[in-house]
């Protein structure tokens, strides 16, 4: 089933995963979870040795078990979960792996853009049957979240800070109260959330000062911050298992020298010390360089080298996918691109040699065209 879908959920693509170990869970459940909290961390961080399982459970996301424990432990009280941190940091993956875990259905998700209204989180009317047949729950469309409140499972809702006030003030009745009024109706108007119904919203940390979150709705979330992965153990870890994922999505048979993943996450990493370091904005590079964006130039670079390339993942492809994505503003990233090929990338393959060499004529080139 997950073979027809551009990108599937992860309880559809891990679904025999998922049923195998519903399968040997002895655990306690809370509410109507399909998974007691044990299982759903290993479902998530992976199984060892230790477990004892007949089965090897591989890992999905990669980060601090103290954060996963936490978030799971948030979602069995009564209080609803923010995930918090800069972009990139694998905040809606873990959220989507939760839901799937303990609900067996991530979907239910509300996008917080300046467009989305009230309606988006409560409910809205199929224009049509109201005019033919009037208001009743009929003629109702529930809002995502409205359905996990029927059904006892997750809602989600991401980029909490991007809604206006006016959203985020409806959604702390919702949490506090766990009900929604429809005052257009006379009878049957109250919808009360199931056991097991919470809420797993995302906020960006970079957008801080957009729609800050009141104190009210502050009190009704337990805060977990996700850091961005600074251990290039764990960074590479993450790339590969995206990597991978892609490869078998496109059926395609590349292989990945660990030489070039060395100098992609050293590129990174000087990157993120050079901005760390720079006075003003204007020294800075408008990306994240976060991991999610180390997939991506990755990914850009293998897909180029498959299609266009000879089908070996070479340096200069890196390079050229690495500058083509990073060089956002013109002139200032490209300036700043420049001065890091130059100061920095041209020393290396001078001393080191091995692909930097080719790395570095690949980011010239890929300067100078942009330039």
């Amino acid at each position: 089933m997950s073979d027809d879908m551009l990108r599937a959920p992860a309880e559809v693509k891990y679904a025999a995963e998922l049923d195998w170990l519903e399968s040997v869970d002895t655990g306690p459940k809370p509410f109507s979870w399909r998974l007691s909290p044990r299982m759903i961390r290993l479902f998530i961080l992976g199984s060892e040795r230790s477990d004892g399982l007949d089965r090897e459970i591989p890992q999905k996301w990669f980060g601090d078990r103290s954060l996963v424990e936490r978030a799971i432990v948030t979602l069995a009280s009564d209080r609803g979960l923010l995930l918090i941190g800069d972009p990139g940091t694998g905040k809606s993956w873990l959220a989507e792996l939760l839901a799937a875990a303990i609900s067996r259905n991530s979907t239910l998700v509300v996008q917080g853009t300046a467009g989305t209204t009230e309606d988006h989180i409560k409910y809205s009317w199929n224009v049509s049957m109201v005019i033919a047949k009037g208001q009743s729950r009929d003629s109702m469309i529930p809002s995502p979240i409205m359905t996990a409140m029927e059904g006892g499972v997750i809602g989600r809702f991401e980029e909490l800070t991007r809604s206006t006030s006016d959203v985020q003030d409806a959604l702390i009745s919702i949490l506090s109260e766990k009900y929604v009024s429809i005052p257009e109706l006379d009878d049957d108007n109250i919808v009360f959330a199931q056991p097991g119904f919470s809420i797993i919203a995302t906020a960006n940390s970079r957008d801080r000062g957009v729609n800050d979150l009141s104190s009210a709705l502050k009190r009704r979330f337990n805060f977990v911050r996700i850091p961005v992965v600074t251990n290039k153990k764990s960074e590479a870890e993450i790339v590969r298992f995206r990597t991978e994922e892609l490869l078998r999505r496109h059926q395609i048979e590349l292989d990945l020298p660990p030489t070039l993943l060395d100098i992609l996450l050293q590129s990174f990493a000087d990157l993120r010390s050079a901005a760390s370091s720079a006075t003003s904005d204007d020294d800075k590079l408008e990306s994240a360089l976060s991991t999610a964006e180390q997939i991506g130039v990755l990914e850009d670079a293998i897909l180029h080298s498959h299609f266009f390339g000879d089908r070996v993942l070479r340096a200069q492809t890196l390079a050229g996918s690495l500058v083509g994505s990073l060089a956002r503003r013109s002139p200032e990233d490209l300036a700043i691109l420049n001065k890091y090929w130059h100061g920095v990338v041209e020393p290396r393959s001078k001393k080191d040699g091995g692909e930097w060499p080719e790395f570095l004529e690949g980011g010239r080139e890929a300067i100078a065209t942009l330039s």
